[in-house]
């Protein structure tokens, strides 16, 4: 929230509505711009769409994007306020033991971010994913055994700090297959290249788009004075997704390796991720090593 505040107080007022859901798309038949139809029937005609409605985006299966893959594991976050200050220090902590993982950062002196992955289970795909106490209840299960520091600070997480989400993400060769532009429509972030969060690039890359669709967009615009408008755009996202496809394929080959290396149920899927990661991914750290240019 205080994300998007900061975003939206640099833009003019009333230029961003929230709370609205895009349900359907279409091309107008006789301007070729897009038709949007929000959740409470409203229907918007836009010259551009762009779409970043997340991992099931209505507007990536408009342009004809393959839909997500479930991951088979599932992912429990949370945040844990303590009275007195922690005894964490700073520094971010990895914590694994048979098949679940857990991740710990301290945001301040008195609060700390957790994560935790673990095999998915078939209630974990049910309204119970929305129950604070299955939350807490599947957590603290899988985490028998752990220290006894980072079972407290499972346990005392306050109910609405607590989400737990099945992980999906798009397969990396249908990043190289796609098309992701419809007309003047585009999709970016999630709706673009969904992908496990083993390497949390995620929101980096989605970044990496806005700075990317930006540039290539006002480069266009600044000759469609001269006539010429929809071809332009069309350029301009063309452009756009020429720039970003091999990025988005390599941070998502990477994390779907690692995520077949952290597969137990197959003895094959697992040394196929490990040999991945080895022979494609031997400096892990590389795609942090990337510039997506200036605006």
């Amino acid at each position: 929230m205080e994300l998007m505040k900061a975003l939206t107080e640099e833009l003019p007022v009333e230029s961003v509505y929230l709370g609205c859901r895009a349900v359907s798309i279409v091309l107008d038949p006789l301007t070729s711009n897009p038709l949007l139809q929000l959740h409470d029937g409203t229907l918007i005609k836009a010259k551009i769409v762009i779409g970043c409605d997340g991992v099931n985006s209505i507007i990536s299966k408009f342009v004809g994007v393959n839909s997500p893959k479930l991951f088979s594991r599932c992912a429990t976050r949370g945040f844990t306020y303590y009275e007195g200050a922690h005894s964490f220090g700073d520094k971010f902590r990895f914590y694994s033991s048979n098949d679940v993982t857990l991740g710990q950062l301290p945001v301040t002196d008195k609060l700390v971010y957790w994560f935790l992955t673990r095999v998915l289970t078939s209630k974990d795909l049910s309204d119970a994913k929305k129950d604070p106490t299955y939350i807490t209840k599947a957590s603290l299960e899988a985490i028998k055994g752990f220290p006894e520091e980072i079972v407290e600070l499972v346990k005392n997480t306050e109910p609405k700090a607590l989400y737990l989400t099945e992980l999906r993400y798009r397969a990396p060769w249908d990043l190289v297959l796609a098309k992701f532009r419809k007309g003047t429509v585009v999709v970016a972030g999630d709706a673009m290249h969904a992908m496990c969060p083993f390497i949390s690039q995620g929101g980096g890359a989605s970044l990496e788009d806005a700075v990317v669709l930006a540039r290539c967009l006002s480069e266009k615009l600044k000759q469609a004075t001269e006539g010429g408008g929809n071809r332009l755009v069309e350029e301009a996202l063309d452009e756009y997704v020429r720039e970003r496809r091999m990025r988005v394929f390599w941070l998502s080959l990477q994390t779907y390796f690692i995520g077949l290396a952290q597969d137990n149920t197959s003895k094959v899927k697992k040394a196929l991720g490990i040999a991945g990661l080895i022979l494609v991914f031997g400096d892990q750290r590389s795609h942090t090593d990337y510039d997506c240019g200036r605006l």
